[in-house]
């Protein structure tokens, strides 16, 4: 039934007025736009955001929504390199009072059920999360010995990390900061040896990173049902 909503979704184009920029981190943007009133989306999900106040080759790209649905915003945060593609530097030339436009938000990268969970993140797949989290914290629905994050950022800031704080300190999470894969992978075993099959594992980050936990976490009997994968591209 949600592929079907989904498709529905995708084929409905929806203004989105430009409110602000800022930046998270040296060359990490957030954009905030207008919340329209019939949008809504499942925390986790991602929009397909087209650029219209100027020709752009490749001019509809996706991104996950960094903001919850409970916030009046929609926004999406991403990595701006010094030499940006034409989409990025459209964004970047946002002016107050623009228009873009976003079709969905769609996917199945959301929380399922009120099962203990592994939240693991690199880089920018942190955005994912932060919409995950803020909507948790408005709804007052979390555990903190159930839902665990697991940060890995080893090029980059940690991003959030001031709201990610406050979360943590008031119990909606418990959150590590790691800085390579040994650290990672000796929190994902811990997570194993604890739940094993009864927990859900949800992976976000470049495509690489992704794909690799992915495999480890199959040889180690994790079932593939309990694997849910946002892998980003070109980061």
């Amino acid at each position: 039934m949600s592929f079907f909503k989904d498709m529905i979704s995708v084929f409905k184009k929806r203004e989105l007025t430009f409110l602000e920029r800022r930046e998270e981190s040296e060359g990490v943007h957030s954009f905030l736009f207008e919340k329209p009133q019939d949008v809504t989306w499942r925390a986790g999900q991602h929009g397909l955001f087209t650029i219209t106040h100027k020709k752009v080759r490749n001019s509809t790209k996706p991104f996950t929504l960094s903001s919850a649905p409970a916030e009046n915003i929609v926004q999406i945060t991403t990595l701006i390199k010094d030499e940006p593609s034409e989409f990025k530097q459209a964004l970047l030339e946002l002016k107050h009072g623009m228009n873009i436009k976003m079709s969905g938000p769609v996917g199945s990268f959301h929380l399922k059920e009120n099962r203990p969970a592994i939240l693991i993140a690199g880089g920018i797949g942190i955005t994912p999360y932060r919409s995950i989290l803020k909507q948790l914290k408005a709804e007052g629905r979390y555990n903190e010995k159930q839902l665990n994050l697991l940060y890995m950022s080893n090029k980059m800031p940690y991003i959030f990390k001031e709201e990610l704080g406050e979360m943590a300190e008031n119990h909606v999470m418990n959150v590590k900061y790691v800085d390579s894969r040994d650290h990672l992978h000796e929190y994902i075993d811990k997570f194993i040896t604890l739940y094993q099959n009864n927990g859900d594992y949800f992976v976000a980050g470049p495509k690489s990173m992704v794909d690799s936990i992915s495999v480890d976490l199959r040889s180690k009997n994790i079932s593939k049902r309990n694997i849910t994968k946002d892998g980003f591209f070109g980061y």
